[in-house]
């Protein structure tokens, strides 16, 4: 079609058909450091079909049509049945083929969740939603893994490499999914001030089955085949394995009330539930519930860091696309000095964050060893707390490089910039984040100690500099050091990002990095660059930055 008004011009085409994985350096890098090189040609292979123009729609069809409840057949039979749009399955058994939901648990061997990560990393840059199911389903697994019994009947099932989308009772199923239900409605993210009880059917204790009644407030996501959730015992607030059917071949009464309705992760259906004496296995010790299901929690964070790093990937993917197509003012957007700087400084900021979630990934391979413990215990809820953040500044800078065609729900950045938000809330916002952070410094005082020195070890004098705030930052007060908890987390995700950076990046990006995130006098605003990070440097890092 021919328009009489005016010829189409200088307008950028779709981001499609381009490899993944093989355009992104510094994923490459990182994962061959990390141990994980041997799935370099699989996620290859995988890089190129994720970024075809075929499955780029998937994620955008996931998004456009909403799921649906369907609380009753039509004959008034209770079913609480959440229907999805194809593409929704179409994209979980691309998840399920690439082992996304156990990978690490199903072949263990060096580099294997530094594997599952970048293979997450690349998931999450085409569609959000459908990796909180697999996000859950790997976090419960070593849970249940300590529940021998239970375990048994279900590891073949969890081990599947098949999506089985079927409303079925578990024996019947190829495969199924785990979820998670901790909040209510009066407490959030205190869960000590839940009032879900559970009775026992007969005897008491681990392994034995309680009715539980009470509510949800975020049950996510209902249609999993079991979830794992909170209710409180005599003993005290316990954990419970819960499916959506009954030993008996009858649906367990979780009578989903209403999905959410969402700012983003609009694909995913989150739900508020009830329990009317639901039926469920106690997992772990009675009146023990918070520490066993944190496990779970504490692999979902590390996963909301590898989200949250990736929408910033996909992101930064987008804008360089769209400035070395568009014009503006006689020359390209992506030759203006100014322009140069914002994304010179976004590529900065995505490849750091791209690095330490490699380096939180494979902390989980090494469990004994009372550094890395550090590692994944102090700073994953830091990178947590400030990669989320992160994420929601950067799309929307992100957008406003393609101006107003960024701002329309036909292209891809609305849709990323509503995505951002939730990995900053999802199992703990900011502060709670911050907070923890400080309790598991407490609890491990050898452990920080051991990360300041690894720090302070540093050839970067404004490394060194930071350890010595950080350690001043510790001597203070408790309210002062509450009060103080974000600054204290930022600083500490900067100081350990800013150490990968030197001894993974090459010398002068690594050096643009810490100028530029450890000066206390430099804002937070992106394309504040000082003269130090020339035009050629900047050229570096943005030709470095996607490799079309």
């Amino acid at each position: 079609m021919t328009w009489q008004t005016h010829e189409i011009s200088n307008q950028v085409s779709e981001l499609q058909d381009y490899n993944i994985f093989t355009s992104d350096a510094v994923l490459m890098d990182a994962l061959q450091r990390a141990g994980g090189g041997w799935h370099a040609d699989r996620l290859a292979s995988s890089g190129a079909e994720l970024g075809s123009q075929a499955v780029l729609q998937l994620g955008e069809l996931a998004n456009r049509h909403l799921p649906e409840l369907r609380t009753h057949d039509r004959i008034g039979k209770r079913i609480d049945q959440v229907d999805f749009h194809p593409s929704w399955h179409e994209l979980l058994k691309l998840v399920r083929k690439e082992g996304l939901h156990a990978m690490p648990w199903m072949t263990p061997r060096v580099g294997a969740q530094v594997a599952r990560a970048a293979s997450y990393f690349l998931q999450s840059q085409v569609e959000a939603g459908s990796l909180c199911p697999t996000t859950m389903t790997f976090a419960a697994i070593p849970v249940l893994q300590n529940e021998p019994e239970l375990f048994a009947s279900l590891k073949d099932k969890l081990f599947s490499l098949q999506h089985d989308p079927r409303d079925l009772p578990i024996e019947q199923k190829t495969s199924i999914m785990i979820g998670m239900g901790m909040t209510e409605k009066q407490g959030g993210s205190d869960v000590r001030s839940n009032t879900t009880v559970a009775r026992p059917v007969a005897e008491e204790g681990r392994g034995q089955a309680y009715l539980l009644t009470g509510h949800k407030w975020f049950f996510s996501a209902p249609m999993c085949d079991a979830h794992l959730v909170l209710a409180k015992t005599e003993g005290g607030l316990s954990c419970f394995f819960v499916p959506r059917w009954k030993p008996d071949g009858n649906k367990n009464a979780v009578q989903v009330q209403r999905l959410k309705d969402k700012l983003g992760n609009k694909s995913n259906s989150s739900s508020e539930v009830e329990f009317q004496d639901a039926w469920g296995i106690m997992v772990g010790v009675e009146g023990r519930g918070i520490p066993t299901i944190i496990e779970m929690a504490n692999l979902t964070r590390l996963d909301c860091v590898i989200g949250s790093a990736a929408l910033m990937r996909h992101a930064l993917v987008q804008a360089l696309h769209h400035v070395r197509q568009r014009s503006a003012f006689g020359k390209l957007l992506a030759d203006q000095p100014l322009m140069r700087n914002v994304l010179s400084d976004l590529a900065l900021e995505s490849e750091a964050a791209t690095r330490i979630m490699v380096r939180l990934a494979s902390t989980l391979e090494s469990p004994d060893d009372p550094l890395q413990r550090a590692w994944k215990r102090i700073i994953t809820p830091a990178a947590k707390f400030w990669i989320c953040k992160r994420a929601l500044e950067f799309t929307g800078e992100c957008m406003e490089v393609w101006g107003g065609n960024g701002y329309v729900e036909s292209g891809p950045m609305a849709r990323l910039y509503r995505e951002a938000p939730v990995n900053s809330i999802w199992e703990g916002s900011g502060n709670v984040m911050c907070l923890d952070v400080l309790r598991a410094i407490e609890r491990d005082p050898e452990g920080i100690r051991l990360l300041l020195a690894q720090f302070a070890a540093s050839d970067s004098e404004p490394i060194r500099q930071m350890v010595a705030e950080l350690a001043s930052d510790l001597q203070a007060s408790p309210e002062q050091r509450e009060m103080g908890a974000r600054r204290f987390a930022q600083k500490l995700v900067l100081t350990a990002q800013a150490q990968i950076m030197l001894e993974q990046a090459p010398a002068d990006i690594a050096s643009a990095f810490i100028s530029s995130r450890l000066d206390a006098g430099c804002g937070r605003v992106y394309g504040t660059l000082d003269s130090a990070v020339g035009s050629d440097l900047q050229q570096s890092i943005l030709q470095r930055a996607w490799q079309e």
